[in-house]
């Protein structure tokens, strides 16, 4: 399959995936956002590449917003913990 500006691609070793900007004969130039929000545009080799099909997609769609609800829930863990270690605390203290 060609690829054309529009296509959601990511590296054939892994990675983010990330959209087709334009296509130059072998290269190809890509957009994607990291984790942190910050957005980046890098012109890849058409060979590096492989089109993710709309199934593949939402399968790493559904994997990142996977990775952020652990990290949320890890974050609530966190919280709960301290306040559980604080509360001990005041009635040791009382």
């Amino acid at each position: 399959m060609a690829i054309e500006p529009g296509n959601v691609v990511t590296l054939k070793s892994g990675g983010l995936p990330m959209t087709v900007a334009a296509v130059e004969e072998n290269n190809v130039e890509c957009l994607w956002i990291s984790d942190d929000g910050e957005l980046f545009r890098e012109t890849i080799p058409s060979v590096a590449l492989t089109v993710l099909d709309e199934e593949e997609e939402e399968e790493e769609e559904l994997e990142v917003e996977d990775a952020d609800d652990a990290e949320e829930h890890d974050e609530d863990d966190e919280d709960e913990d301290e306040d559980e270690h604080a509360s001990k605390k005041k009635r040791r203290s009382a």
